[in-house]
């Protein structure tokens, strides 16, 4: 189990006895989970078209309200737990520890001994492509309902952006690091930037 004291470091662990079974097979296409990348855009790309059909297909504003919240709980649960674990090997997750505080383990898969991938490049671009395309969408739905005036829809829109906004974010944490990590990224890139402004102030001066 995951130590408790490393809640803002990405831990390099291996997540299930599955995934070194998976490091072993060879590549015979390039999507190895059809089926996982298949969910990964179902219950997302579902709940889009739930909510922008839904009038067409039935005047129940509950009715519809219902099933988008359900395709975006089971979207959220299946992006968290298993499609991101088989299509990229990450994962992410909220533990309390006995004191009662709260604390964000994020974990990677171990590359293999022979230094292979396993997961397909095509696999990553289908994962990060929906996880961060559909929350695009959701912001944009929020907007729109703010200013069409649709008020009964803004807990519909607000609660897409939320469970796909998280997952995004959690996400993004496991692949680039922790906040610290973000933060020194940025200040290194700053600070290059700014010595080369000083060593080059015109745009020949470096030729």
């Amino acid at each position: 189990s995951p130590p408790q004291d490393s809640s803002d470091d990405i831990e390099d662990v291996s997540l299930f006895d599955a995934d070194d079974d998976a490091s072993r097979r060879s590549k015979k296409s390039k999507i190895r989970h059809p089926v996982a990348s298949f969910f990964h855009l179902f219950f997302r790309v579902s709940a889009i078209v739930v909510y922008l059909l839904c009038e067409l297909l039935t005047s129940s504003f509950i009715a519809c309200m219902v099933t988008i919240i359900l395709l975006l709980s089971c979207d959220f649960w299946a992006v968290k737990n298993v499609t991101g674990r088989l299509m990229v090997g990450l994962r992410w997750w909220n533990q309390v520890d006995d004191d009662g505080r709260s604390h964000w383990v994020f974990e990677a898969r171990k590359v293999s001994a022979q230094g292979g991938k396993t997961s397909s490049e095509a696999e990553s671009r289908i994962f990060w492509l929906g996880l961060i395309a559909c929350p695009m969408i959701w912001v944009i739905f929020t907007f729109s309902a703010l200013f069409s005036f649709k008020v009964k829809w803004l807990a519909v829109v607000v609660m897409g952006v939320v469970l796909q906004g998280a997952n995004l974010y959690g996400y993004i944490r496991c692949k680039v690091g922790s906040r610290k990590n973000l933060t020194s990224m940025a200040t290194n890139y700053l600070g290059k930037q700014f010595l080369r402004q000083v060593r080059c102030p015109g745009p020949w001066d470096c030729w």
